[in-house]
């Protein structure tokens, strides 16, 4: 099936680049022509546009990474004007594992959303898909200008997603996070416009080239440009203390809007990666390297922060959201020391964190409904087990149930037994414990800080106060993201009394039992995955392929004109 999927993707390319963002696009008009009755019609339209969507990243990531694009990059010049004057999107590795993780959780989102949720409001498929337009452009654009543009298309339709389902919870979070987001946008606009004016192009290839060049008079209003910007997408990745908006927003949400989600602040993250590594690499010359510090010692708080929130909440979708900070901080923290193992490391962590989250958004849905649809919980709330006595042994009468029938040994109910077992990976993931993937992404990352040239490389090289940090922040946070969610699953699946047995639809089970799949798959073939995140960061830290696959492509001749010969070493059209 791979095989086929990369072929397909050879035969196509680079048009088939155009895809992600051209088909949810035409699904979003399809769907906001139909009267809101034909509900099923639109639902149908919406998992069949976002399954085929993920065929595509699927076979988009597959084509970068087979052997007859040694590179791993793809250039499209949608205009066929060539680079730097014309729009371009670019694919490369770690552009197509953003599109596949994306496509996946949403995927994933809308099954669920197909029980209920799509039912309460108006217009949420063409939200859904235009949300997912502008994510997948964000990641596939090669230009700043244009990045704002899907940036700006991302959360228009984020806004009107969060609202849905309505409530008052809703419209207080959804105003601050309108509020937040539009003044994050005000300063990507001015950040854009300073650096426009420094080094007269916004194409991110043509900006790398720039910034080496800058005059020595001019490297302070450049380095104030790139802040400015920075702290764009640092509002974006939800990095303390511009983080406040997050879990309000999370946790009001719907669940398949709150799954979904969980990728938005992978955004920030991404774009601050994408353009640290293109402008301030270390061939920057005196800029090299510029906020690198900054970026780890955000990451860092930011974890610690999350962590803390974990243990302070009580309701399973703030856990989910404080879940989703200490992510994005693990992610940025790593990113910013700028070493290609770390940055593989972080990569592999990435997609597994943020699907357990998202699984973890879906079950707090199915928990609630499961906690108000049964009577109260326990009004034991003492530091002993109810149906336990001090020496942990059964007490008299209360291993009974109403017929005098014994409870010990009586079969869980199968859904009970579902969301006690989603709940248990989740966990396992998010705190990185042993065997998924949490904990191999967290020991690689504690590998490559301890050995950042590799294993029998490293002898005398010390990982630093800052990677010291980072290494005991990741075993720390693990620690209290573990005892956090053991705690919630404990008073959730243990210490309930009288509670009615689950009911679950297999359409709200299947999501939550795919994404977590998909976190075992991680784990199964952590080897071959760790290879391709390992050429994804090897490509990052060398931009040079980056750029010339850009500024080499050529345009498309016309058929009466004489043939241009093609450089490229990535795709063109």
């Amino acid at each position: 099936m791979s095989l086929l999927l990369s072929e397909l993707a050879g035969r196509f390319m680079p048009h088939l680049m155009l895809a992600p963002i051209a088909l949810p696009l035409f699904t979003a008009t399809l769907t906001l022509l139909m009267r809101e009755e034909r509900q099923r019609v639109k639902l149908a339209l919406n998992i069949a546009s976002t399954a085929l969507g993920l065929l595509i990243a699927v076979a988009l990531l597959r084509w970068t990474h087979q052997a007859s694009t040694p590179a791993g990059m793809g250039v499209y010049l949608q205009g066929n004007w060539a680079a730097p004057f014309g729009i371009v999107l670019v694919l490369d590795r770690l552009s197509a594992l953003m599109l596949v993780l994306t496509s996946a959780i949403a995927l994933c989102a809308i099954v669920f959303a197909g029980t209920r949720w799509h039912r309460a409001g108006v217009h949420f498929h063409t939200l859904y898909q235009l949300q997912l337009m502008g994510l997948a452009g964000a990641f596939l654009t090669g230009d700043l200008f244009n990045l704002f543009v899907f940036f700006e298309i991302m959360l228009a339709a984020s806004y009107g997603l969060l609202l849905h389902g309505s409530g008052r919870a809703r419209v207080q979070s959804g105003l601050h996070y309108i509020a937040i987001n539009l003044a994050a946008s005000s300063l990507f606009l001015v950040g854009a416009s300073m650096l426009y004016g420094i080094t007269g192009t916004l194409n991110m290839a043509d900006l790398a080239r720039c910034v080496p060049l800058v005059a020595t008079q001019d490297l302070g209003l450049l380095h104030a440009a790139a802040s400015i910007l920075a702290t764009a997408f640092l509002i974006k990745a939800a990095v303390w203390p511009l983080n406040f908006w997050l879990v309000p927003a999370y946790s009001a949400a719907t669940a398949p809007v709150g799954a979904l989600f969980a990728v938005m602040t992978k955004v920030g993250i991404y774009t601050l990666l994408r353009l640290w590594t293109l402008m301030f690499g270390s061939e920057a010359g005196a800029s090299a390297l510029f906020g690198g510090a900054w970026l780890v010692g955000a990451g860092m708080v930011t974890m610690a922060f999350g962590a803390i929130g974990m243990m302070a909440s009580q309701r399973a979708t703030q856990q989910a959201g404080f879940a989703a900070l200490l992510s994005s901080g693990t992610v940025l923290a790593a990113a910013g020391f700028g070493q290609n193992q770390l940055t593989a490391a972080m990569l592999y962590y990435l997609p597994g964190s943020t699907m357990a989250i998202a699984a973890l958004f879906l079950l707090a849905d199915l928990i609630e409904r499961w906690r108000t649809d049964g009577t109260a919980l326990s009004a034991d709330d003492g530091e002993e087990a109810p149906f336990l006595t001090p020496e942990l042994v059964p007490g008299s009468g209360l291993n009974l149930d109403d017929e005098e029938e014994v409870l010990v040994g009586r079969a869980i109910p199968a859904a009970a037994a579902l969301l006690g077992l989603a709940w248990l990976m989740c966990t396992l993931v998010i705190a990185g414990m042993p065997p998924l993937s949490g904990f191999v992404g967290k020991f690689a990352m504690l590998t490559a800080l301890l050995n950042p040239l590799g294993l029998g490389s490293s002898a005398g090289v010390r990982p630093g106060a800052a990677g010291w940090a980072l290494l005991a922040l990741l075993i720390g946070t693990g620690l209290l993201s573990l005892m956090a969610l053991t705690r919630a699953g404990i008073r959730h699946f243990w210490t309930t009394s009288e509670r009615l047995a689950p009911r679950l639809h297999v359409l709200e089970g299947l999501p939550v039992a795919a994404l977590l799949s998909a976190c075992v798959a991680l784990t199964l073939g952590a080897e071959p995955v760790m290879r391709f995140t390992q050429a994804a960061a090897n490509s990052l830290h060398a931009p040079d392929t980056y750029i010339r696959a850009v500024l080499q492509t050529q345009p498309v001749p016309s058929p009466t004109a004489a043939p241009v010969p093609s450089v490229t070493p990535g795709a063109a059209q």
